[in-house]
């Protein structure tokens, strides 16, 4: 365990699209051990189809249109206080670039597992094909393979995980990540408009910094798909992710508010938008909230940097919508369940701020009483 903490990656474990075929095909073969949890429908889950408990839907046009922007905003402010989960309608991404990004994803996982093997993650690091974040040998599993690619900037890249197969993989990705990046930038904006600030200001602390794409396989499961989790409970490690689900007739994501979990009906062309945040418990520290997170206990591959205070291990990572809003931006908790008979794929892109700067609340969101000092991401 200690070995896989050091080096930021993750142990190899079996791969779960081989392991699902095995026991989903007839086979008389039990779901491994590992991979079992406690029954997830033992918690309360509210049906995608009580439309009066859906997260919010926000639209991207109405809120560059001068008529409707002021109203869209509102709403765009409530949406991350309230949830932390949104998903973007009218967003302007072109079809043609998610669907060749969509095409080569799904050429990409149809390879015979040898040739995924190709671009298999290593010891030492989160990028490439396999599973993050195992960092022992009796962790609990999730049913499920990633994908893991730092797209940019592009001399971070390292180009032993990129795929050569489909020819077109390549390019496919730097068109969907430059657009996916510019739509990210333009909601920052707004999101600092919805809280009352300069919309520049956030724009510059993630603008030109790192970008990583996950891709999400999430195999049926048809003996146990009540006990097995796509992906365990966590709160993304990013700035903010935006989420692109390939086959919308199969849902699975599942956010937690007010002690309920919230079934999501993806919408056809939609984002899932979420802001990313600190986990467990708060901290008040040199005036910022901060949130002691489990080492390697947090989602979306972030780029944290462990500490420790009050004696306590704390993995910062270096986020900072939470902290530069005063709290008026928050995220929740999400997991992804599994469906008994039909696969599900995702692509998460993760957007990051800057891995060394000062950080602190903006001085106009800061209220009398509260410590402006900031402290500096190691």
């Amino acid at each position: 365990m200690a070995d896989a903490a050091r080096g930021h990656g993750s142990l190899p474990v079996a791969n779960v699209q081989a392991l699902a075929e095995t026991c989903n095909n007839g086979v008389d073969e039990p779901v491994p051990q590992r991979y079992l949890s406690k029954d997830p429908s033992a918690e309360e889950v509210v049906s995608a189809d009580d439309s009066a408990c859906a997260i919010p839907v926000i639209d991207f046009r109405k809120l560059l249109d001068p008529e409707s922007s002021e109203e869209e905003c509102a709403r765009l402010g409530s949406a991350c206080h309230h949830w932390g989960f949104f998903q973007l309608i009218n967003h302007g991404v072109p079809d043609e670039v998610i669907a060749n990004l969509m095409k080569d994803v799904v050429g990409f996982l149809k390879q015979p597992l040898e040739s995924k093997k190709e671009c298999a993650q290593q010891a030492g690091s989160l990028e490439g094909y396999g599973q993050a974040f195992v960092v022992s040998e009796d962790q609990k599993l999730d049913w499920a393979d990633m994908f893991y690619l730092q797209v940019h900037p592009s001399e971070s890249r390292d180009m032993r995980f990129w795929p050569t197969r489909p020819a077109s993989f390549r390019d496919s990705v730097d068109s969907y990540s430059l657009e996916a990046a510019k739509l990210a930038y333009r909601l920052l904006e707004l999101m600092a408009k919805a809280v009352g600030t300069e919309p520049a200001v956030l724009r510059g602390v993630f603008q030109g910094q790192p970008q990583g794409m996950r891709v999400n396989l999430y195999p049926p499961c048809r003996q146990a798909a009540g006990r097995v989790l796509g992906l365990s409970p966590h709160s993304d490690a990013s700035g903010m992710t935006l989420l692109l689900q390939m086959n919308n007739d199969v849902q699975g994501l599942q956010v937690k508010k007010d002690g309920r979990w919230f079934a999501v009906d993806a919408m056809d062309g939609a984002f899932v938008v979420n802001v990313g945040d600190f986990l467990e418990d708060t901290w008040w520290c040199l005036g910022l909230t901060l949130k002691t997170l489990s080492f390697f206990g947090v989602g979306g591959l972030g780029w944290g940097h462990p500490f420790v205070s009050r004696s306590v291990l704390m993995y910062l990572v270096p986020f900072v919508l939470q902290i530069m809003s005063n709290g008026k931006f928050t995220s929740v908790e999400h997991r992804a369940v599994i469906h008994p008979t039909k696969k599900r794929i995702s692509v998460a892109m993760f957007f990051y701020p800057c891995p060394n700067m000062m950080v602190g609340p903006l001085p106009e969101l800061v209220k009398g009483g509260i410590d402006q000092r900031v402290m500096r991401i190691l």
